[in-house]
């Protein structure tokens, strides 16, 4: 086993709750997280929710990205959606133009983006739509990052155009052996059981490999480590690994200077 001192940023999808509708746990998420995906009102979250997490990731020192989405509220943004180029490419601009005036208007900067649900889904395969995506992140601000999954056709294409890529992994999802997700319509495609997250995540941050629901290991290289917000074992899972990280000489980026830039 690599016992070298590694570095790894703990993300996760926040401010998804919207008007009476409670999603996640926010409050109990940030002391565990460095980076903070925060929702733009297309999938989740609504403008009093999408404040409050802003406040809360800077009250944590937390990095900030935007999460866009298909305009899927019903669907949780989960349902993939054939728009014009055009108009994918609007609504997009749209909700990451939203998110990063109101990160700003606390003096803070907006960090990356991270598509969500079937958006990053269909981002992680069709070239297409990770270029409608890059093209609307840098008509606001060249300096956004992008973040996806790692080894994908989006990390490809952001490379080929410059873009800095913040490739990711998951801690709370289960892999093809293609390397990607294994679509929430199939059973055991979410990890609710904080060892096996423990153990994928570990496989990832020190062995550069994860074992897919085939039982193949599959190649990983990743920067950031996703849980995602509306798990039910969230909060235990961040703990474990917090636990796991102390015993393998793993660190979190420097939240103190991930906030604000």
């Amino acid at each position: 086993m690599n016992t070298q001192a590694a570095l790894i940023d703990l993300n996760c999808d926040m401010g998804e709750s919207y008007g009476r509708f409670q999603i996640g746990n926010d409050e109990a998420i940030f002391p565990y997280i460095s980076s903070s995906n925060i929702a733009c009102g297309f999938h989740g979250g609504d403008p009093l929710h999408i404040e409050n997490t802003i406040r809360l990731a800077l009250k944590h020192r937390v990095r900030i990205g935007a999460h866009p989405s298909y305009p899927d509220l019903s669907g949780f943004g989960r349902r993939k959606m054939h728009l014009p180029a055009a108009e994918l490419e609007a609504v997009v601009k749209y909700q990451v133009a939203a998110l990063k005036g109101m990160v700003e208007s606390h003096g803070a900067t907006l960090a990356y983006v991270k598509p969500h649900g079937a958006l990053y889904n269909t981002a992680a395969d069709e070239e297409e739509t990770c270029r409608l995506i890059i093209s609307a992140i840098q008509a606001l601000d060249p300096r956004l990052a992008l973040m996806g999954l790692a080894g994908s056709t989006m990390e490809q294409v952001a490379r080929q155009q410059g873009i800095e890529f913040i490739a990711e992994a998951f801690a709370d999802r289960t892999y093809t052996p293609q390397g990607r997700l294994l679509p929430r319509s199939q059973p055991h495609a979410v990890i609710y059981e904080p060892e096996q997250a423990v153990k994928q995540v570990l496989d990832i941050a020190l062995r550069q490999h994860v074992l897919s629901a085939g039982g193949l290991m599959v190649p990983v290289h990743a920067q950031s480590i996703c849980i995602h917000g509306d798990n039910p074992a969230a909060v235990p899972i961040l703990q474990a690994l917090h636990a796991a990280f102390e015993t393998h000489h793993i660190q979190l980026i420097n939240q103190r200077d991930a906030a604000r830039g």
